[in-house]
């Protein structure tokens, strides 16, 4: 049968579009979750039209399709299973169009998002979604997971910024849509674009994209701050985040992982406490005027030390950016020394609170943890209540794994205890269905779940898109 497969897809793609060698498979089955798989076959279609016969021929042989970006995905969204076939879009990254009258831009799915801002550059303009890994996550990717980023605060997730979709249902023609417009304002009935863009791919397969571009700031003005209690950071941002100023990047990682962080990137900061980091775009005329005003409200609830710049180049040309963006290598280095000599899979969680309760979750995470006998390593993009709390554990120690899984579900109650999400940017994968039925029960809202199979249902009858994923 696999033989079958295979040489079925290399009749109806290619052979140049089609691998089928375990080794090169298994570099698409896995991801940073520490999920890993092993798919049939990795295809790699260049068009639309592509995409369009191999959906065809899968619905009619009942194959199992999982599409993906750079695998950067962190709830096992990514992951495909042995009878499947994977769809990269490796080769579908073009950019077709730049329009600065429209404020758009028009793109495939193996699009980088760095890339794009490279190319965007070019014409003064940008586009502000800007995940972690934000120099190899793929356009499709970004609209597949809901993306955020550190400029979440202002600019919130890909929901805000893809106006149109060429998409491929699963069906027996392997149906192509257009969804959604070309203008800002677009009335289409139920809004299905905003439906595709945080499906993980169990829907439908997008093939290009209408995104909003917006203007360059003129100007940004960027502090780096060290508190040295959790209180004196919560009421520097409170301050900040009530006033009527509306900052670009509002970050946060605690004393003990920005020690680590610095360790990870060798930056020439002294950290001397909580790592508070805000931008804030403004014209030229207020930048010495916003940047007294943000380092008198951080000087007023102690800050041991600010750094504060009057440019993003500044601001990058002395790492004031650096500690923040390594978060993760802080958090790998943290498992490492927790289990010298051994492989580690480090653990990222991602939950939303009312901002108002962001004290509140971070002192109650840092209570459970200690209580579990779990180190957690806490950072997030606190400008919008996203948190990442984060702990590692060996491979290969099932009683570490299941501690560390019991830990992920207190996390969750502890965010839905606060009016928050158990899910802010990651998705739902495989590793939160449970954690989204509790979410579902506490709002009373069992029967969504219900919804959301009937939609998937109604999408994609046979079940071929991207199974076992979210519901």
């Amino acid at each position: 049968m696999k033989h079958k497969i295979i040489s079925d897809l290399e009749s109806l793609l290619g052979r140049d579009k089609v691998i089928s060698d375990p080794t090169i498979i298994s570099l698409y089955s896995r991801e940073p979750s520490g999920l890993t798989s092993n798919a049939l076959a990795v295809v790699f279609p260049e068009n639309t039209r592509d995409v369009s016969r191999l959906i065809s021929y899968a619905y009619r042989s009942d194959i199992k399709i999982y599409p993906q970006g750079s695998t950067t995905a962190l709830s096992g969204s990514a992951i495909p299973s042995a009878d499947g076939v994977v769809i990269s879009f490796e080769r579908m990254n073009r950019i077709l169009n730049v329009s600065i009258l429209d404020s758009t831009i028009d793109v495939e799915p193996g699009v980088r998002l760095g890339d794009l801002n490279i190319e965007l550059t070019r014409y003064g303009y940008m586009f502000p979604i800007d995940p972690g890994s934000v120099s190899i996550t793929t356009v499709g990717g970004a609209i597949n997971s809901g993306a955020g980023g550190l400029r979440g605060a202002r600019y919130g997730t890909m929901r805000d910024w893809v106006l149109g979709l060429t998409i491929v249902l699963p069906d027996e023609q392997g149906s192509v849509l257009r969804i959604g417009c070309k203008t800002t304002k677009c009335r289409q009935g139920y809004d299905l674009v905003r439906l595709i863009v945080g499906s993980e791919g169990t829907l439908a397969i997008v093939t290009e994209a209408t995104l909003k571009i917006t203007p360059l700031p003129e100007s940004t003005v960027t502090a780096l701050a060290f508190f040295p209690t959790l209180e004196d950071f919560f009421e520097a941002f409170r301050d900040i985040k009530s006033s009527r100023v509306q900052p670009m990047i509002m970050e946060f990682m605690d004393y003990e992982t920005t020690i680590l962080a610095k360790e990870a990137s060798n930056v020439d900061i002294n950290v001397e406490g909580h790592m508070f980091l805000v931008s804030i775009d403004c014209n030229v005329e207020a930048i010495n005027r916003v940047e007294s005003w943000i380092k008198d409200i951080m000087a007023k609830h102690n800050a041991t030390r600010i750094y504060a710049a009057k440019s993003l180049e500044e601001a990058e040309s002395r790492g004031l950016f650096t500690l923040r963006r390594s978060l993760f290598p802080a958090q790998v280095a943290m498992g490492s020394k927790l289990y010298p000599g051994r492989r580690i899979i480090v653990y990222l969680e991602d939950i939303a609170v009312p901002p108002s309760k962001l004290l509140e979750a971070i002192t109650r995470i840092r209570e459970v943890s200690k209580s579990m006998g779990i180190k957690v390593s806490i950072g997030g993009h606190v400008g919008d209540g996203n948190l990442h709390p984060s702990t590692a554990f060996p491979i290969d120690d099932e009683q570490a794994k299941r501690r560390v899984a019991e830990w992920h579900n207190e996390i969750g109650k502890i965010a839905l205890e606060l009016g928050g999400t158990v899910s802010s940017e990651h998705g739902i994968g495989v590793l939160k269905k449970e954690l989204l039925k509790l979410e579902m029960e506490k709002l009373g809202s069992e029967k969504a779940l219900y919804l959301m199979r009937e939609i998937k249902r109604a999408f994609d009858p046979k079940g071929i898109l991207n199974p076992g994923k979210v519901v």
